[in-house]
């Protein structure tokens, strides 16, 4: 089995939105999408290998220096699965997007590590 990576992607936009609801709404929302989300990740649970968590603030590090930037990452779960499809697969209807302001979850395979060349 492969390891992929699952990133959870949302607009900062959309979550301050999100924080600007009605508050009895916003809770209401918030228990429903994290009972949906435990959920999830016991029915998947033989496949997370890490299931990762909710990402902070960025910085951005470059020949220029550090610096802050805003991006769509807001977390990311490792899974294993037979194919990209297959991981895929277990995302769709999840919560992130289906309940929380989340916009989408893209995954990716996590390749190893080219070995050290032989001197």
């Amino acid at each position: 089995m492969k390891h992929y990576l699952a990133v959870f992607l949302g607009h900062p936009g959309a979550f301050e939105k999100w924080m600007q609801m009605d508050e009895p709404k916003r809770k209401a929302l918030e228990k429903q999408g994290m009972e949906a989300w435990h959920a999830w990740v016991e029915k998947h649970a033989s496949a997370i290998v890490d299931g990762g968590g909710p990402l902070s603030r960025t910085k951005r590090i470059d020949s220029a220096g550090i610096t802050d930037v805003r991006n769509l990452l807001s977390g990311y779960t490792v899974v294993k699965a037979d194919s990209q499809e297959a991981a895929a697969k277990m995302f769709v209807g999840h919560p992130h997007f289906t309940i929380f302001p989340g916009e989408a979850v893209e995954v990716m395979e996590v390749l190893p590590i080219p070995e050290k060349p032989k001197r």
